[in-house]
């Protein structure tokens, strides 16, 4: 039996939002042992079968030397973007195949830092860039941002004080705070952000309490008039931690009096009814948010949420492949209520092993959460770990990733 490329490699993701808050493409860290020959060409077969119109374009970025050569040298016109780094093309046989790959049509993207862009000669022939900002950078950014209105909304009338350094048309990565974030994405035109600063959007709105997006309220109030399946329901449900959260403590309140504790979505859909749910709905719109900024937040929950299900697949039991969902959709529900974990899955009768993963990381699910964690990152070596803490197999691993990322799906302009 050939092993498949998948076995060999380790993979990672990062998403890249756009300029509407709206997931644009997918950077996917590859990884593979310095000693082991990677047939890419495989590799890029696998990912052609796997996408489909409208999953998210990928930004491939291979984070060794042979990796790169191998990508540069077989990959197809029409293949995803791959990244280079800046500093790696001081490897004469880089620079030579990147020069190569791209009078082949091959779409490239130059990764490194603002204030080291490449020379003339080699810069055209990339397609694109992933900058760094440098300090200096961030803070001649921010100097040339319009001041902020009280409120936080910023003046775009107001003349620019200081040119600023941020490049239009290009993408961004390692931007922390909320304020360059709207710099590069709405006065510069970035093309996407690499990662998200949740933590500082979620600091900028600590004196509200985070609500349900209305966006997915909303969606399922229409799901609701069409008559649309309980599963439509539920999937929609479960587009938002904060709406799934409270819709549980709803279904549990001694105010609907039900007799047996409601541990799944599923569950308080189908004993609430859907007059019911409706007008509970209703209730919950006109406080519901409508910051753009907090979409990437849900949505990268709801990505970990997807990816645990996928990770710890359990076949043909339905039930327990909600509850794992659960489990992934609600491990990071602390940050958006500023409570324990521990105390806010307590309110509700959720099973044990949900808790056991999240708040103990103990029990059947939490090698499955803690692999859809370490999904998110570059560290080959925490993923290689978790494999053998939990005897996952690499291959398979890879595989619900790609599965997952392939069923996002992206809007095409």
């Amino acid at each position: 039996m050939v092993q498949s490329v998948l076995g060999s490699l380790i993979l990672g993701y990062r998403p890249l939002w756009n300029r509407a808050r709206k997931l644009a493409a997918i950077q996917l860290y590859v990884h593979s042992e310095a000693s082991a020959l990677v047939d890419t060409a495989h590799l890029l077969r696998t990912l052609q079968e796997l996408w489909s119109a409208s999953s998210p374009p990928i930004l491939l970025s291979p984070q060794n030397h042979q990796l790169l050569s191998n990508m540069l040298e077989h990959a197809p016109r029409g293949a995803p973007w791959i990244e280079v780094r800046g500093n790696w093309l001081s490897d004469s046989t880089i620079y030579a195949l990147v020069k190569a790959a791209h009078q082949r049509g091959l779409k490239l993207v130059w990764r490194g830092e603002l204030g080291r862009l490449p020379e003339p000669d080699i810069a055209q022939c990339f397609d694109n860039s992933l900058l760094t900002l440098r300090p200096e950078d961030a803070v001649a950014a921010l100097k040339a941002a319009p001041a902020a209105r009280p409120g936080g909304t910023r003046t775009p009338t107001q003349p620019a004080r200081t040119p600023s350094p941020v490049l239009a048309g290009q993408m961004y990565e390692n931007i922390a705070s909320r304020a360059l974030m709207e710099h590069c994405l709405d006065q510069h035109n970035a093309l996407a952000l690499a990662g998200w600063p949740t933590e500082d959007v979620l600091y900028s709105l600590r004196h509200h309490p985070q609500q349900p997006s209305h966006a997915v309220i909303f969606k399922l109030m229409k799901a609701i008039d069409a008559e649309q399946s309980l599963e439509t329901f539920e999937d929609i449900m479960g587009q938002d931690p904060i709406l799934a959260y409270r819709f549980m403590v709803y279904t549990n309140s001694a105010a609907l009096g039900l007799r047996t504790g409601i541990d799944s979505l599923r569950r308080g859909l189908v004993m609430m009814g859907y007059g019911s749910i409706k007008r509970w709905l209703s209730d919950q719109l006109p406080h519901a948010s409508t910051d753009p900024n907090m979409q990437p937040v849900r949505e990268s929950m709801v990505m970990r949420a997807q990816l645990t299900a996928q990770l710890l697949d359990a076949g043909v039991e339905n039930d327990l492949r909600r509850e794992i969902y659960l489990c992934g959709l609600l491990s990071q529900i602390d940050d958006l209520l500023g409570e324990p974990l521990g105390t806010i899955l307590r309110r509700l009768p959720l099973s044990e092993r949900i808790y056991d993963a999240t708040v103990l990381r103990t029990g059947p699910y939490t090698g499955g959460l803690q692999m859809a964690c370490a999904l998110e990152t570059d560290d080959a070596s925490a993923i290689r770990n978790l494999c053998e803490t939990f005897e996952l197999d690499l291959e398979e691993v890879n595989r619900a990733l790609l599965r997952v990322l392939a069923d996002l799906e992206v809007e095409r302009r």
